[in-house]
């Protein structure tokens, strides 16, 4: 299903550029995923549009099950295991949203879910998890301990690991929320999605390339965590020091599976400042009358700053979650 051609790091293993991916696929994915998800609506605000002086449609995924895109992905990963695998329960680390997702999904297929989740994730995205009942196991807030912490968890039980976003099963399921926007609006110039771990953004491209004419997809992304944009500069897969963005979905790095997509389809990343996420998030509680949270806000936040970019074109953004402690609002 996935032609490799030669890495752009030259020989290093660990990345292959996957150039072609079968529309069956995707389209198999759909199929596979709709009795456990809801075709989410698209909304449009008059008032917003004024704002920045373009069509913007957003395809809501805080009215997805479990409140985000993830189930999507989590949805088609679970489904993809043999029954043998199913038995041995799945685990996953993650800061919230893909922890719910797997949880809930696990628990309509009958499946043991173990959740690795850093110990600062927010309140109501633990709670979420344990409502779904997922089994969770703390740990720092860093890429590696979530992935230490994973690995000992799979060897222990027996369990399949399902990757948030660098997995080819979630890409295929992450593309089918772009696939159902374009089903309604295939008119779209552009289309926006947060950048966090590129699962969302990989899926997303896979989706326009092969179910519209000409649609360009573009990423938005924290300047406190930037490493998606540095990498497509320097064609290497880049890391970040510092996760220091309210944006805390987004506070992961590029897989092997996904940046080749990225790179390949994508056609740039915009990067935010903080009060630009908080400001655009507002924007749309106020004016759209939906919760969001901080991580969905982004791609609103690169049209807001960039306005001259998408003046008259036809723009769709991903609304990828909504699941946000109330009781901690960044405004």
């Amino acid at each position: 299903m996935i032609t490799p051609l030669k890495s752009p790091q030259g020989d290093n293993p660990h990345i292959a550029v996957f150039a072609k991916v079968s529309k069956n696929v995707l389209i198999e994915a759909h199929n596979r995923i709709k009795p456990f998800i809801h075709r989410t609506p698209v909304l449009s605000s008059s008032l917003i549009n004024e704002m920045v002086g373009t069509n913007i449609v957003f395809k809501c995924e805080n009215f997805q099950k479990m409140g985000a895109f993830k189930m999507r992905g989590a949805a088609n990963a679970i489904l993809s295991l043999s029954e043998e695998e199913r038995e041995r329960g799945v685990v996953t680390h993650s800061s919230g949203n893909f922890a719910q997702a797997v949880s809930l999904a696990a628990k309509k297929l009958g499946v043991k879910a173990y959740i690795v989740m850093p110990e600062n994730a927010p309140k109501v995205k633990k709670e979420g998890v344990k409502t779904y009942g997922g089994d969770i196991i703390e740990c720092e807030s860093t890429p590696q301990a979530r992935e230490a912490t994973a690995k000992r968890i799979k060897e222990e039980k027996g369990a399949s690991f399902l990757h948030p976003s660098n997995q080819d099963e979630v890409i295929y399921g992450n593309s089918t929320a772009a696939m159902e926007l374009l089903e309604e609006h295939p008119d779209l110039d552009i289309i926006l999605t947060p950048v966090g771990g590129g699962g969302l953004i990989a899926g997303t491209a896979l989706a326009s390339h092969y179910f519209s004419d000409n649609c360009k997809v573009i990423g938005g992304e924290p300047m406190e965590a930037d490493d998606a944009y540095r990498s497509l500069i320097s064609g290497k897969i880049e890391t970040n020091e510092s996760f220091h963005t309210v944006a805390d979905g987004l506070r992961t790095h590029l897989g092997d599976r996904n940046f080749p997509i990225i790179q390949k389809h994508v056609e740039k990343i915009i990067r935010v400042e903080e009060h630009e996420i908080i400001n655009a998030m507002r924007i749309i509680w106020e004016r759209m009358k939906i919760i969001i949270e901080p991580s969905c806000a982004v791609p609103f936040a690169a049209v807001l700053k960039n306005k001259e970019d998408f003046k008259n074109k036809k723009t769709g953004i991903i609304l990828s979650g909504g699941n946000i402690d109330v009781e901690n609002l960044p405004f």
